[in-house]
């Protein structure tokens, strides 16, 4: 008897805490979203908090002589001199010049005539509202009048004319250009810009625009996409990332369903290359034949579809194991983030430790790169996997805590792999920051209508946001491109190579001087 009342007191007290465990993990999950919707996304660790476990080591330094004198530094902002000058020197500047005339030139004390003394100058800056204009192409075409006189055969000769970027069409290199730039790099939906070409005079349905932006993308610009797509795979190191993205047309698919947004880029070494890619969803298999015949080190976040890769070597994020620890940390309540949650703030400063020694040597060589992340960066790793180990005993596995620490002992293969190559980073943040202009313009637009548009926006956010990484103006570039690849040889390879986003040969129009590569 004693015994069956023993084993249900037992079950009641298993079943409770499994109860408190439940509520625990619903509370974390309850402040973890009040902190996202209502506080600061930054991921930055109070100073305070850094310090909390190396404190006397850091500051230690026992060839400090003792202070004798007591000396008090402050550090103040430089205010920067010429700003306003260096922010205008590329502007076309039009000069509006105030005189007196020739009768006005005289002193109202003894009637002398007035000079020149001085000039006092203000400056603004003045908008000129956009314009539409037609541009008529007139070929003139020519025969010879003698030939036409003796009945020869007459030879016609016509004048040259650049070709048209689509035959039969009012766009133009520019307009196309202009509305791509809007769209795709302003975030601004068609259906805006149809409102202002109505406020302009013109009526250019939406409709129209999106034939323009397919046409565009699918006539020239997959030229160059298709031309980088093989330039990036004979990379030793890329980078990939996926977003959600909603298509309404898909066939056979409801209009909620999520398609994807794939994203691949090049590392610090070769042309800056960032290209995207559409696909109906989330399957390894999209980056398997995205990424056919590459061979190298690809840096990602944890997702297990990359497994699906083959001849690669995946780098983990250990962005992406610190954000884990940062949100542990901010799940539990103000008053016990220095107490119960030392766990969440020790891994946090484990974490805080590569990242700072990854600072430290940013602008050194790949080579010395590897030999002070081995020097370094090694014993923190060994370090923080013990610790992780020991901590794996003590923590619920479903707390944010507990998350945090499996995340990392599941990715512990992937995330030392960076101390292999000089050339890889720490972090996949390379990934997040080329795929965040398309999460922003999302918001904008929210939606594709139909596959064919989903991959035209993809080839144009690739070609735009290469552009920019190259230090280049989009629209001007694109601009460019519908100018120039409609009279080129699109079957030379050396000819398309010249207008390529990293081209010497590009005109001096196109770069962004204040935006060049450092």
């Amino acid at each position: 008897m004693l015994e069956k009342h023993n084993a249900e007191l037992e079950a009641k007290l298993k079943k409770q805490n499994e109860l408190e465990a439940k509520v625990k993990w619903f509370e974390e999950q309850f402040r973890l979203l009040q902190q996202k919707r209502f506080s600061f996304s930054s991921e930055k660790t109070n100073p305070d908090q850094l310090e909390l476990f190396n404190e006397i080591e850091k500051e230690a330094n026992p060839e400090l002589p003792e202070p004798t004198l007591e000396s008090i530094t402050y550090q103040r902002r430089r205010k920067k001199r010429g700003h306003r000058e260096t922010m205008l020197e590329n502007l076309p500047v039009e000069t509006i010049e105030y005189r007196l005339s020739s009768s006005e030139q005289v002193c109202s004390c003894c009637g002398g005539k007035l000079h020149e003394m001085s000039t006092q100058m203000r400056q603004e800056l003045k908008f000129i509202p956009a314009e539409l204009k037609v541009v008529k192409h007139v070929q003139y075409i020519y025969s010879c009048r003698h030939c036409e006189r003796e009945e020869i055969e007459t030879p016609i000769v016509t004048a040259p004319m650049p070709k048209p970027v689509q035959s039969g069409s009012l766009a133009s290199p520019s307009l196309m250009a202009h509305i791509m730039n809007q769209k795709y790099v302003d975030g601004l939906p068609l259906y805006r810009q149809e409102r202002q070409f109505t406020r302009l005079g013109v009526i250019l349905s939406r409709q129209t625009l999106a034939n323009w932006m397919i046409h565009g993308a699918n006539q020239w610009l997959i030229l160059l996409y298709d031309r980088m797509h093989q330039i990036l795979l004979e990379n030793d190191v890329l980078h990939a990332d996926e977003t959600t993205l909603q298509v309404l047309h898909e066939p056979e698919r409801p209009a909620t369903s999520k398609s994807y947004l794939w994203l691949y880029r090049s590392g610090k070494e070769g042309p800056p290359t960032i290209l995207y890619d559409y696909q109906e969803t989330r399957s390894g298999k999209n980056a398997e034949k995205f990424l056919s015949g590459f061979k190298g080190y690809l840096q990602v976040d944890g997702y297990a579809g990359y497994h699906k890769v083959p001849d690669v070597k995946l780098v983990g994020c250990w962005a992406h194991a610190r954000r884990k620890f940062d949100e542990a940390l901010k799940v539990l309540p103000s008053s016990k983030r220095m107490t119960s949650g030392a766990a969440a703030n020790e891994g946090l400063h484990y974490c805080n430790q590569l990242f700072r020694i990854e600072r430290n040597l940013k602008e050194v060589s790949p080579k010395e790169r590897y030999e002070q992340r081995i020097e370094r960066s090694k014993p923190v790793l060994n370090a923080f996997l013990a610790w992780l180990k020991i901590q794996e005993q003590k923590v619920l596995p479903k707390s944010a805590l507990g998350q945090a620490i499996t995340y990392c002992l599941n990715q512990w293969d992937k995330l030392v792999v960076f101390l292999e190559d000089g050339r890889l980073e720490i972090d996949n943040n390379r990934s997040e920051r080329s795929i965040k202009p398309f999460v922003i313009g999302r918001k904008n637009w929210l939606f594709s209508n139909t596959p064919r548009s989903a991959k035209a926006s993809a080839i144009i956010y690739s070609i735009v946001e290469t552009a920019k990484e190259n230090g280049l103006n989009p629209y001007y570039y694109l601009r460019y491109l519908f100018e120039k690849l409609p009279n080129i040889d699109l079957t030379d390879k050396n000819d398309l190579d010249k207008v390529l986003p990293w081209s010497k040969t590009l005109p001096t129009v196109c770069i962004d001087f204040k935006n060049l590569p450092k």
